[in-house]
């Protein structure tokens, strides 16, 4: 087996020592942008009965969207078959959308569930969908700790709620 030596990972792999902040109301971001009706702010691309697609700020790509439920859980086992069924439907959806407004080669999807496993938001279950293209990993990323977002999030926003 190799074994590639990334350093850099240290200091992300430190925050995980620290203690979490406490949210206000006990609500996720996810819960706080949901509640707040602005769609166009917290960049929410859509909204169904039991979840809804926000994009993510923080994004990987360009076009980096979450699924998630309006039920704040940090457990998958604790969403319902109507939840889970609407979820899923929703990723289907989603990737149509992103294959009409971004032409992706492929998709990364899946969830992090617990903050081990590197959720961002522990609090509140989500799936993320990452559309991904031949050679959008490069240097960028390893050497400078930066990845590049091609297009602006307001641009993808307005594309992919018309594309829903």
């Amino acid at each position: 087996m190799k074994r590639m030596w990334s350093p850099w990972r240290s200091k992300y792999i430190e925050t995980f020592k620290q203690p979490r902040k406490k949210k206000k109301n006990g609500q996720s971001l996810f819960s706080a942008a949901i509640r707040a009706k602005d769609d166009d702010k917290y960049f929410i691309v859509w909204r169904g009965k039991h979840c809804f697609v926000i994009m993510n700020l923080y994004p990987y790509n360009s076009g980096h969207l979450m699924v998630v439920p309006y039920r704040q859980t940090a457990e998958i086992g604790e969403l319902t078959s109507g939840e889970l069924t609407e979820i899923m439907t929703t990723v289907q959806r989603a990737i149509t959308a992103l294959n009409k407004v971004m032409k992706p080669q492929g998709y990364n999807f899946g969830a992090n569930l617990g903050r081990t496993a590197g959720a961002g938001v522990d609090d509140h279950v989500h799936f993320h969908i990452v559309p991904r293209w031949n050679g959008d990993t490069n240097f960028m990323p390893i050497l400078a700790e930066t990845k590049v977002i091609s297009e602006d999030m307001k641009v993808t926003l307005k594309k992919l709620q018309k594309a829903f």
